[in-house]
C-alpha cells in the first residue's frame, strides 16, 4: 500500500480500543481507527508504521451487521466522541466483551475465569463530567463549543445536543457559547499559542443532583477588560436546571499542553466543589478532583472490586493510585488499616476530607509517585490494590509492588492492553490471574474498564530430602552438580546496547532505542526496558526503515529473543 492512496476493504477485527483491521485482498491489510467489524470502507493511507499501513476513515461503503439501529445523538455524524451509536446496546457489550476476552486469553497464563461483562445502569446522560473546548467548526468559521471533529485536531462541533449528558449540561453550554459570541471573544489558537478562551469543565453529579462549571482562558489582558465574567455566573444561576448550580469558577491557564490545568482559580460563585454519593458513602469533588464519569457504573465497577478483594479482616491495605480515595474508603470500614498512594496532592487532600465525612479513621493518604514512595510507607501491605491511569504502571514500581509477595493483586484498568503487559510481568512473578471481567463504563464509546483478581502461586505441600555430596555410595558428585548448574544458567540479559553493537559491526548500522522498541512492539515483545514504553510520548514516535528493522529483528533472533 502507498502513502497517500485510497483503498476500500472490509473490517475483519478490532484491535482496542477501535483500531480496525481492514483486508483489501491483493493489496494487503490496514489499520483504520473508528471503524467496526463487518463493515465495508474506504479509507486513505495516512502513515506507515513499522510497514504497516495506517489509514484515516473516508467514508463508510456497507454498514456492519452489528449496526442495527440509528444514531440517538443528532451529532454522530461529525463528533468524535460516541463511535458506537449505530449498534444497540446488546450488541457493543458483546463486542467489548469479546474483545476484552480476547486480550486477556492472550496475557494470562494457564487457565482463569472470565466473568464476562457488566453493563451500565443508564445507557443515555450518564457523565457526571465533560470537558468542552472552544473553537471553531470551519477555519474562520463562528466560535463552537464542544468535541473535536471525527478525525480532526484543530475542528470543534458545538454538541448541544450531546445525549450522553443530561439537559443541564445542554442549557450551561448554549449559555455560555451565546454570551461568549456576543462578546466575539477569540477563541485559543493551539499552534500558535495565541487566544483567550480554551475549555469549559462542568461537573453534575448523579446521585446528589449538584453542579460545578468552571471556564478556562488564558490571562490575555486586552480580553479580560472587555470581560465581565461576573454577568455569565449570574446568567448561569438564573437558568432553570434540575440540579442545584453550587460554583461558577473562572480558571486561568497559560500553559502550552492542550489540556485542563490551573494557573489560578477564581471563584465566582458559590463553592470550588461539590459531593456525590456512591455505595452510602459521601464524597467531596473539585474541578480537578479524579471520580469515575459514571456515577451508577461506578457503584457496579466497585462493588466487582469488593468482590475480588474479599476478607480484609485485620488486613493492612494498599490503595495504589487512589485517586480521592473512593476505593480505599469503600473497604477502610472492614479493614485493620487502607494506605492510599496518589500522585495528584488535590487528590490526595480530598481523600482526606473524604474519609473525614465517612467517619473513617482507619485510611492514610499519601501524596506522590508510587515509584518512590513506595520505599517510605512503614507499613507492609497484606493485600494490595491497583487503579493506575491509562499507560499502566512503572515497571519499576511494579517489581517494587511485586517485592511485597503479597498473596491476592486486585487490578483495575481503563487500558486493558496496558494491564495484559502488566499481567506478564506479574505472571512471571509468581502470580497468577484467577478471574476477571469488564465493566461498561462509557455506553455507546470504544471504552470499558477490566478487573482482574491475581493470587501468589504458592507450594503445595513441602519434602524435605537429605542430600551428601562428595564420593561415594549414595552421595552426589560435586562434578555433576556444576554440571547441572551450567546447563541450567540463566541467559545472559539482553541489553539494547547488545544489539545495537550487533547490528552495528554486521550491517555498519546506527540504530536508535526507539527502534529497538518499535521493532519490539511491533512483535509483541515486553517493553520493560524500553524508557517511552509506560508514559504517553509528546511527539509521534519515529519508525525505522524496513532495512533497520530488518537488521533489529536479526539481532533478536541471533540473542534468541524470538
Amino acid at each position: 500500500m502507498k502513502k497517500g492512496v485510497e483503498y476500500t476493504g472490509k473490517v475483519v477485527g478490532l484491535s482496542f480500543p477501535n483500531k480496525g483491521k481492514v483486508d483489501c485482498g491483493e493489496d494487503g491489510m490496514a489499520a483504520v481507527k473508528g471503524t467496526i467489524p463487518g463493515q465495508t470502507v474506504r479509507f486513505v493511507v495516512s502513515k506507515k508504521r513499522s510497514g504497516n499501513p495506517i489509514g484515516r476513515l473516508k467514508e463508510i461503503v456497507e454498514k456492519s451487521e452489528l449496526e442495527d439501529v440509528e444514531p440517538q445523538c443528532p451529532h454522530f455524524e461529525f463528533c468524535g466522541g460516541c463511535s458506537y451509536q449505530t449498534m444497540s446496546y446488546e450488541n457493543q457489550v458483546q463486542l467489548k466483551e469479546q474483545m476484552i476476552k480476547d486480550i486477556l486469553d492472550k496475557a494470562v497464563v494457564g487457565d482463569y475465569e472470565f466473568e464476562g461483562i457488566l453493563e451500565s445502569p443508564a445507557q443515555w446522560g450518564y457523565r457526571n463530567k465533560m470537558e468542552f473546548s472552544f473553537g471553531d467548526e470551519v477555519k474562520d468559521g463562528p466560535l463552537a463549543l464542544g468535541m473535536h471533529k471525527r478525525n480532526s485536531f484543530h475542528d470543534i462541533v458545538t454538541v448541544n445536543q450531546c445525549q450522553i449528558v443530561d439537559e443541564d449540561y445542554r442549557k450551561v453550554l448554549d449559555c455560555v457559547l451565546d454570551y461568549c459570541k456576543e462578546r466575539q471573544l477569540p477563541f485559543y489558537k493551539k499552534l500558535r499559542h495565541e487566544g483567550y478562551l480554551r475549555h469549559m469543565l462542568v461537573r453534575r453529579t448523579t446521585v446528589t443532583k449538584q453542579m460545578l462549571v468552571a471556564i478556562v482562558t488564558t490571562s490575555d489582558k486586552e480580553c479580560e477588560e472587555k470581560t465581565q465574567w461576573q454577568q455569565l455566573s449570574e446568567k448561569l444561576q438564573q437558568l432553570d436546571l434540575e440540579a442545584q448550580l453550587c460554583g461558577v469558577l473562572h480558571i486561568i491557564n497559560d500553559g502550552l499542553a492542550d489540556v485542563v490545568q490551573s494557573d489560578e482559580t477564581r471563584v465566582l460563585y458559590g463553592d470550588e466543589y461539590i459531593y456525590e454519593e456512591l455505595l452510602g458513602l459521601r464524597f467531596k469533588i473539585s474541578v480537578f478532583s479524579f471520580f469515575q464519569t459514571n456515577s451508577l457504573g461506578a457503584e457496579v465497577l466497585y462493588s466487582k472490586a469488593r468482590e475480588y478483594i474479599g476478607d480484609t479482616k485485620n488486613m493492612i491495605v494498599f490503595d495504589l493510585y487512589s485517586g480521592t480515595g473512593t476505593i480505599a474508603q469503600i473497604i477502610a470500614p472492614v479493614a485493620k488499616k487502607v494506605v492510599g498512594v496518589e500522585i495528584v496532592e488535590e487528590a490526595v487532600e480530598a481523600a482526606k476530607v473524604n474519609a473525614e465525612l465517612n467517619g473513617l479513621h482507619n485510611c492514610e493518604f499519601i501524596a506522590g509517585d508510587v515509584l518512590k514512595v513506595i520505599d517510605e510507607i512503614e507499613d507492609k501491605p497484606d493485600m494490595i490494590i491497583l487503579d493506575p491511569p491509562r499507560d499502566g504502571i512503572n515497571p519499576k514500581a511494579l517489581q517494587k509492588i511485586i517485592d511485597f509477595g503479597v498473596d491476592k493483586l486486585v487490578y483495575i484498568s481503563c487500558k486493558p492492553t496496558s494491564l495484559a503487559r502488566d499481567l506478564e510481568m506479574l505472571q512471571e512473578n509468581g502470580y497468577r490471574v484467577v478471574k476477571g471481567c469488564c465493566v461498561d463504563l462509557f455506553a455507546n464509546t470504544v471504552h470499558v474498564e477490566t478487573v482482574v483478581m491475581l493470587s501468589h502461586k504458592k507450594p503445595d505441600s513441602v519434602i524435605n530430602v537429605k542430600v551428601e555430596f562428595g564420593e561415594g555410595e549414595g552421595k552426589v558428585p560435586l562434578d555433576n552438580i556444576a554440571k547441572r548448574a551450567e546447563a541450567y544458567k540463566p541467559k545472559e540479559r539482553v541489553t539494547y546496547k547488545m544489539i545495537k553493537e550487533y547490528i552495528e559491526a554486521k550491517y555498519g548500522l546506527k540504530v536508535h532505542t526507539a527502534y529497538i522498541a518499535e521493532v519490539k512492539r511491533e512483535l509483541g515483545l515486553p517493553m520493560y526496558d524500553a524508557p517511552n514504553a509506560v508514559e504517553e510520548l509528546k511527539q509521534p514516535r519515529k519508525h525505522p526503515t524496513a532495512e533497520k528493522a530488518e537488521a533489529i529483528k536479526d539481532a533478536l533472533k541471533h540473542f534468541e529473543v524470538i
